[in-house]
């Protein structure tokens, strides 16, 4: 029997680091310290006392809203904060406690901050993929999954596809089609999965990028020419490349055997 212990504990902990990523995806486009000044209301600015800022639970005892001003608060504080733990548990189920599980919740921290920022703004910051690149890069050899060659080789090959892709898209309509983030986003993926890391998680953003694009097209009344970040669905794909990335390839390899 699992010990209930274990996953109520990740749990807080994941809604704690949650409430940490919350902060980065605030801050880091703005290029403001992720560490001072103390968390305050986006509208009033008056400081966050303790008692209102834990996560999860403050969201739902305020209604959403600032005690002192009563503005709304974006549910996103309250879904990350949910969807953070959530990750952990998940993470911590296939993993277990390990190197490779710790790595892993990195990696999947990140990949949600870049969602989230990505769905906002349309950018992935290089202020987070490009160290990330070198951090991944060394923490294959570590990892069961791939090691530094094959690390390397999915650097090249992740970031190097979506590169010529954009440059191909260029020459055909004449205008950017993808951003240098994506590229850099896949080239971090493909650092930390491995080349077949890499192209399961191309494999699988590109199939949910484009049910997503028809189902703007189908329930907005989007044309092609909609912007639709693909930091996003890239991540997702990577996700998917992290906990079933085997059975992914094995399943396409056997297509119509």
């Amino acid at each position: 029997m699992i010990n209930w212990l274990i996953p109520a504990f990740l749990f807080v902990f994941g809604a704690v680091i949650g409430s940490f990523l919350n902060v980065c995806i605030i801050r880091v486009p703005e290029n403001k310290s992720i560490v001072y000044p103390a968390s305050h209301c986006p509208s009033c600015k008056t400081p966050i006392a303790f008692y209102d800022n834990i996560p999860l639970i403050s969201y739902v005892l305020l209604a959403g809203r600032c005690r002192q001003c009563k503005t709304p608060i974006s549910f996103q504080y309250f879904f990350v904060e949910l969807l953070t733990p959530i990750i952990t548990l998940v993470l911590y189920f296939s993993f277990g406690f390990s190197p490779a599980g710790a790595l892993a919740a990195l990696f999947c921290y990140v990949l949600l901050v870049i969602t989230v920022i990505d769905l906002q703004h349309q950018i992935i910051p290089d202020s987070i993929s490009i160290p990330c690149i070198p951090l991944c890069l060394l923490s294959s050899m570590v990892l069961p999954w791939t090691d530094l060659k094959d690390s390397l080789i999915g650097i090249v090959l992740g970031g190097g596809i979506l590169y010529l892709v954009a440059q191909a898209y260029y020459l055909v309509r004449k205008e950017e089609g993808m951003g240098g983030g994506d590229i850099k986003l896949l080239a971090m993926i493909g650092a930390f999965l491995g080349w077949k890391g890499a192209l399961i998680s191309l494999m699988v953003g590109a199939f949910s990028g484009t049910l997503a694009g028809i189902a703007m097209m189908l329930v907005r009344g989007k044309n092609l020419k909609y912007a639709l970040p693909f930091g996003p669905f890239l991540s997702l794909g990577a996700f998917c490349a992290l906990l079933w990335g085997n059975a992914i390839l094995y399943w396409y390899t056997h297509l119509g055997a």
